[in-house]
């Protein structure tokens, strides 16, 4: 029996290895395909700092001796703060969660005096935001400039091997990381006839957020993580399972 991994391609091999690391067989059906778009820094633009939701907003960029590599810069989680100091900034900032938890950690610096209370943010972002985040910390005075940077195309259909052991009974839980891979998975066990011993196995999602999209399709056994990272994630499946 496996667990099935939904996450896009390269995060989803972290995923394969912590999962046979907790003794679980597990595949990979990357429900959403990085696509990067082009990125130009307006060098006559002034920036106090950076900040970033995901990884793959600094994946398909080139920041070479950019300027950018000299300020802040504000992460959503542990996995985005690596991405960013390989990509060569300095000073990164880690908030805890998801971009409500970088939004406050924004707001703290700056009731703290570490950033001005009228700074300009550099938001490199994806194509489809699930959060308003410039215009939350517009509205606290920031000024937000979005660059979108890259966008995570839809996977329309399941690799041939993820079919044959759906069919086979050899999945024993799904794993979900974001709503618009979940939505991706259930147009995909769809078109493929599978929906139903799909949405029948224990659904292990990252937040509540994401969970919803799988309940209003017909899940009955979701698993939420305690906090949105992928250790939860992976004691939240723990306890989906029978010992």
């Amino acid at each position: 029996m496996a667990v099935l991994v939904t996450r896009p391609h390269p995060d989803y091999e972290t995923t394969l290895a912590n999962l046979r690391a907790r003794g679980f067989d597990a595949l990979a059906a990357p429900m959403l395909r990085f696509e990067p778009l082009p990125f130009h820094d307006d060098g006559d633009a002034h920036y106090d700092a950076v900040i970033v939701t995901s990884a793959n907003a600094l994946r398909g960029i080139d920041l070479a001796d950019s300027r950018l590599l000299r300020l802040p810069l504000f992460a959503v989680g542990g996995h985005t703060a690596e991405a960013a100091r390989a990509a060569g900034f300095g000073q990164v900032l880690v908030a805890k969660g998801d971009a409500i938890a970088l939004r406050d950690l924004v707001l703290k610096r700056v009731a703290a005096g570490e950033l001005n209370n009228a700074a300009t943010l550099l938001y490199l972002a994806g194509a489809d935001l699930a959060r308003d985040l410039a215009g939350e910390l517009g509205r606290k005075g920031l000024t937000v400039v979005t660059h979108t940077t890259y966008r995570m195309a839809p996977i329309a259909s399941l690799p041939a091997e993820v079919s044959d052991a759906f069919m086979a009974h050899r999945i024993t839980a799904v794993l979900h990381y974001s709503r618009r891979s979940a939505q991706a998975f259930l147009d995909a066990v769809r078109a493929g006839g599978l929906e139903i011993s799909a949405l029948a196995l224990p659904q292990c999602c990252i937040s509540a957020s994401v969970a919803a999209v799988l309940r209003d399709a017909g899940a009955t056994q979701l698993a939420v993580a305690a906090s949105p990272d992928e250790g939860a994630l992976l004691d939240a499946l723990a306890r989906a399972l029978p010992s």
